[in-house]
C-alpha cells in the first residue's frame, strides 16, 4: 500500500472511531443527558444509561490492551463488561469514567495514526486477528452501542 493511500486509510479508521460518520458520537449524547437520569432503567429495558456506556468504555479498554500487549490475558465474560451497579456512586466517578473512554479513545487514536504499528500483521495470540480488525472491532461495538443508548435517553426524555 502506498504511504499516501495508507495515511488516508488511517485518518479515515480514527474518523471513524470517533464517530459522527455514521452514527453520532457518544460524546454528544453523554453531554446531554444528566447524572439524575444514568441510573435509570427505563421501562422494558434490562440496563441503565451508564451500564451500557461502562460496557462501551469497558469493551474499548480491553481491545485497546488486546492490541498493544503480546502477553493479553482476556477478563472474565461477561462478569467485568458489565457493571451490576445501575449507576456510579457519585457525579465524580461518573465523570472519571467519561474521561477514561475519551483519553483511551485517543492514545488508541494516536496508536492508529503511527505508521510503525502494521495494520495487517497477525498477532501472535491469533493470526486471524490484527490491528485493523480489531479498529472495525471497536467502531462497529461502539456504534452497536450508541444506538441502545440513543433509545435509552430518549425513553427517560420522555419519561418512560
Amino acid at each position: 500500500m502506498k504511504s499516501q493511500d495508507e495515511k488516508k486509510l488511517r485518518n479515515q479508521l480514527v474518523s471513524h472511531l470517533k464517530g459522527g460518520q455514521a452514527f453520532t458520537p457518544v460524546d454528544r449524547l453523554i453531554k446531554n443527558i444528566t447524572f439524575d437520569c444514568i441510573g435509570i432503567v427505563p421501562d422494558e429495558l434490562p440496563y441503565t444509561f451508564y451500564q451500557q456506556f461502562y460496557h462501551i468504555w469497558f469493551t474499548q479498554a480491553d481491545i485497546i490492551n488486546y492490541c498493544r500487549n503480546p502477553d493479553y490475558q482476556a477478563p472474565d465474560w461477561p462478569g467485568n463488561y458489565w457493571p451490576e451497579q445501575k449507576a456510579p456512586e457519585t457525579e465524580q466517578k461518573w465523570q472519571e469514567l467519561i474521561s477514561a473512554y475519551s483519553d483511551e479513545r485517543e492514545e488508541f487514536c494516536k496508536f492508529i495514526l503511527d505508521t510503525s504499528n502494521n495494520l495487517f500483521q497477525p498477532f501472535s495470540a491469533n493470526e486471524d486477528h490484527n490491528l485493523f480488525r480489531e479498529i472495525q472491532l471497536v467502531i462497529e461495538h461502539t456504534s452497536y452501542h450508541t444506538g441502545q443508548l440513543f433509545v435509552i435517553y430518549r425513553l427517560l426524555s420522555r419519561g418512560s
